[in-house]
């Protein structure tokens, strides 16, 4: 198990820098964490925790590369990936009492991750050369996917609909990210240019509570 967590980090080895590989463990541990905080809200045992942080961290890119029929799909060939997301949720049930103090920074990581995913998505898309809407529905499924299973395994609304902007956020990226690639932008500036901005514009989402209209029905049918 050791071994396997040590190989997460084997690839920083062999490149210079490697932005997005740890931007996107960042991310995976976040989403873990916030996984394991909702199923504690819900007072689950801890297998119920090591579950809804496993979907929350990894159930974005698996539903993606299923749609896409991009097999084997990414965990099953790293499991390290696995073993850290499910440590990410059972140490937060040790730590889980100490994360109001650092909900801000919890609210940055989840963005940073948010933003990862997206731009992880395009381009597991952009591999496969699918066209340009599935692409960004690609970005999207990977950005948001995870946190609307965790809520809907915990009885919730899906936060990403009803709260200060968030799936709009996701879309922005993707959006961004071809618009610059398709004006002949280097793929590596892009990704740079693009996360700097996403998370800038999810950042001020959260700082004015930007938010879409809502609709509200309430007149029944009988």
């Amino acid at each position: 198990m050791l071994e396997s967590l040590i190989q997460v980090f084997q690839p920083l080895a062999t490149k210079q820098f490697d932005l997005l590989l740890i931007i996107y463990l960042v991310a995976i541990t976040t989403e873990a964490m916030s996984g394991a905080l909702a199923a504690g809200r819900r007072n689950m045992d801890i297998f119920g925790v090591a579950v809804i942080a496993f979907v929350t961290a990894l159930g974005g890119g698996t539903i993606r590369d299923v749609i896409l029929g991009n097999f084997p799909i990414g965990w099953t060939q790293h499991p390290e990936y696995v073993y850290l997301v499910i440590l990410a949720g059972l140490a937060t049930t040790l730590l889980a009492r100490f994360m109001h103090h650092m909900k801000s920074v919890f609210l940055m990581l989840d963005a940073m991750g948010l933003v990862a995913f997206s731009l992880i998505g395009c381009n597991v898309a952009l591999q496969l050369d699918y066209p340009v809407v599935v692409i960004i529905m690609a970005g999207m499924l990977t950005g948001i996917s995870g946190g609307i299973l965790r809520d809907v395994l915990c009885n919730q609304v899906p936060v990403v609909f009803c709260r200060e902007l968030y799936a709009s956020v996701s879309l922005f990226v993707c959006a961004l990210f071809l618009a610059l690639r398709a004006l002949g932008v280097d793929t590596d500036l892009n990704m740079v240019v693009c996360f700097v901005i996403g998370f800038g514009f999810r950042m001020l989402a959260l700082r004015f509570s930007w938010k879409l209209p809502t609709f509200s029905y309430q007149q029944r049918w009988d």
